[in-house]
């Protein structure tokens, strides 16, 4: 039988006299609720409380229930002492009967019976104090014995200064807004990354981050990714969305369904939409859920591979993050809210829709000119398609049920086969090139691929001669020096032109030379200290170097010159939000092998990496756009394999240490990857490059 109360039943009048109750009653609007029906919805402004007579009630935040209220029971209790914006949703779950009361009308209650609204607050005060005392025991109680360790105040140590901060402050209000002109948005607290509406309840090493950081970037595009997504979903009608794999300067987005809508009305609709969560200044929310809650949530988002992820969760519980209806993986901290996420636009190529971040030094990166790095892009995709694996989900899956030989087969296959495919593509050319020039950034695979590629070309006849450029630099006291006045050797001006002019065109004309060698050693430039090389009728010479496809690269049009760009261009997604950067997969590549195989620690390598993308930037990624022919040198199952180094290697950085930051996250990252043995590798792979084991000789 259902249970039903009167006024005196309920907490905030039981100690009223019958006359007070029969005046608080004028001033009680009575009504009833339908089951199903929202009384109050989270995010929404209310100052009224309401008493459940009889019924019931669930109050849920986001998509968790916090509790069940019943006949007798009380909401919106703060909203009589100020509007507040409500933190959480009250929804009928039977027919249900309330008495609400609202501030006004509990102002003109203290303006006519000022004895009786002085009792009435002071009621409410003592059901908000059992509230916090409830709360403060359940916390006493998960803590047990450390509840005696808290404190109430912590030292903070920032850029070197100590403050002492009340326990519990937020970590936005420690910190400056901006930083040289740039907001802050996130923290390093004792060197890991962190979200500023983190609390603090320790002493620690607090310091702020910005987009314009290694860190602060990969929590910036994040962030805007998830904004992205969410703004999708909150068209009319919904546009389902996902980050597909980076370009550096953009991210290309899947529209997995644009809602009827062609691909500029879907840019110019989601622009507009982003900019309207910006100006919302909506929070960016953190929610923990066992990991049961979290499945059901992604499956009812529609989200199968972000489900599929915690079939491997060692956890019971994961982190998610929302700023409205669509919940995703943390996988790292985000900015707290979106005012903050302003930098960015979207544009349209052909049939792509890019997200760009207003990185004026990237953006001149832009190779899209080309469309082959979205080609290969989605010809790799296409493959791991037809093996069923579309996330790190679906691949966890497999390699778990005994398909790592068959993913390590067909991944090694698709490289094969593309390498055959630009061997062709040489051989094919009228006139034949004389010269090769082969370019990609740090750790992208070239040394493996050009040996596999020279075995392609013997296949076709043709002997490939291989010339590096480092052997060209100038004296070291003659190279350029950077902005901040260190040797730039990545510029091309830290080349001697003069000498590669002299040396390209002798073997182009068929004569035979000396090439030049550079002594790393000495930093001292030997014109005629490196083997004697020639060109007969059948061989081709192969320039291999970052600046290999710079347009100044003093290689004429009468060399026949055929350019190959070399780099990781895929990876796979944890859930539409998040996917795993293909510029941290060449940093772990770096620290395997640097770290493995020439003594270079994971910390030295992390520290380096900014300097490189740098360089990379500048005199790599903006002649992509040139090459005649790109490989992908992306395999699926490398991080499963690097990842039996890596996790040593990164433990190995101390967390006093600057690289501290950037070691946890990748951590962090390959933890999401089940395990593969080194020796199911085969010896002619690429991974062989960084693992060491290579069938290929060294020289």
């Amino acid at each position: 039988m259902e249970k039903k109360v009167s006024l005196a039943d309920v907490a905030i009048f039981t100690d009223l006299t019958p006359a007070e109750l029969a005046a608080i009653e004028q001033f009680i609007e009575f009504t009833t609720f339908e089951q199903g029906v929202d009384i109050i919805q989270e995010g929404s402004e209310g100052d009224d409380l309401y008493v459940i007579l009889s019924g019931q009630a669930q109050v849920r935040r986001g998509t968790l229930d916090l509790s069940t209220l019943e006949a007798g029971g009380c909401f919106g209790e703060l909203g009589l002492l100020s509007t507040q914006v409500r933190a959480a949703s009250v929804t009928a779950t039977t027919r249900l009967e309330v008495g609400r009361l609202s501030r006004q009308a509990l102002d003109t209650l203290m303006d006519e019976q000022t004895a009786l609204a002085k009792k009435l607050y002071r009621n409410v005060g003592k059901v908000l104090r059992d509230m916090v005392t409830d709360i403060t025991d359940t916390v006493a109680l998960l803590l047990g014995n450390n509840a005696r360790q808290l404190r109430t105040e912590v030292e903070v140590r920032t850029n070197g200064v100590v403050n002492i901060a009340k326990a519990g402050t937020k970590l936005r209000a420690l910190l400056p807004a901006t930083v040289d002109g740039e907001a802050v948005i996130a923290a390093t607290l004792d060197r890991k990354a962190v979200s500023l509406n983190r609390s603090i309840y320790a002493s620690g090493r607090l310091e702020p981050l910005t987009r314009t950081s290694m860190e602060g970037s990969v929590i910036y595009r994040q962030s805007v990714g998830l904004m992205l997504v969410e703004a999708g979903h909150m068209l009319s009608p919904p546009a389902k969305l996902g980050i597909g794999p980076s370009l550096g300067f953009a991210y290309i987005i899947e529209v997995i369904d644009a809602g009827g809508r062609d691909l500029k009305t879907l840019a110019s609709q989601l622009a507009a939409m982003m900019k309207q969560l910006v100006a919302e200044d909506r929070p960016i929310r953190r929610e923990r859920r066992t990991v049961e809650e979290a499945r059901s949530q992604f499956l009812d988002q529609g989200w199968d591979m972000a489900a599929r992820v915690l079939h491997s969760s060692r956890n019971s519980s994961v982190t998610l993050v929302s700023m409205g209806e669509i919940y995703a993986f943390e996988f790292g901290p985000k900015a707290p809210s979106t005012a903050l996420l302003e930098h960015f636009d979207l544009d349209t190529r052909s049939d792509t829709l890019l997200l760009y971040f207003r990185d004026e030094e990237l953006r001149a990166t832009d190779p899209v000119q080309s469309q082959v790095p979205n080609h290969l892009a989605r010809q790799h995709d296409s493959w791991l398609n037809a093996l069923g694996i579309t996330s790190v989900g679906n691949y966890n899956d497999a390699c778990v049920s005994g398909e790592v030989s068959q993913i390590i087969r067909v991944a090694e296959g698709f490289h094969e086969k593309r390498i055959s495919q630009i061997a062709d593509e040489i051989v094919s050319r009228s006139p034949l090139p004389r010269i090769i020039c082969i370019s990609g950034p740090s750790s992208s695979g070239k040394t493996t691929f050009i040996k596999r590629l020279s075995v392609q070309l013997r296949v076709n006849g043709l002997v490939p001669r291989t010339l590096s450029l480092d052997n060209y630099y100038v004296d070291r006291e003659k190279t350029v020096r950077d902005e901040d006045g260190e040797f730039d050797f990545e510029a091309y001006q830290a080349l001697d032109q003069d000498l590669m002019a002299r040396d390209f065109n002798a073997l182009v004309a068929g004569r035979e030379i000396r090439t030049a060698r550079y002594d790393f050693a000495s930093g001292l430039s030997n014109p005629e200290g490196g083997p004697l090389t020639s060109l007969g009728p059948n061989e081709i010479l192969m320039l291999e170097g970052i600046h290999a496809l710079n347009p100044e690269l003093p290689v004429e049009q009468g060399h026949r010159v055929f350019r190959i760009f070399i780099n990781p261009m895929t990876s796979l997604p944890l859930d539409p939000v998040n996917r795993v950067s293909v510029s941290d997969i060449r940093l772990v590549r770096r620290i395997v092998r640097d770290r493995h195989q020439r003594c270079i620690t994971a910390a030295d390598n992390i520290l380096r990496w900014p300097s490189v993308s740098r360089g990379e930037r500048r005199h790599i990624f903006p002649f992509q756009r040139l090459a005649d022919s790109v490989f992908n040198s992306s395999l699926i199952y490398e991080l499963s394999v690097l990842k039996v180094y890596a996790e040593r290697y990164l433990l190995e950085v101390p967390q006093d240490n600057p690289a501290f930051t950037t070691a946890f996250r990748l951590r962090r990252m390959i933890a999401h990857f089940v395990a593969i043995y080194p020796n199911h590798v085969p010896p002619t792979s690429l991974l062989r490059e960084f693992i060491g084991g290579s069938g290929f000789p060294e020289h």
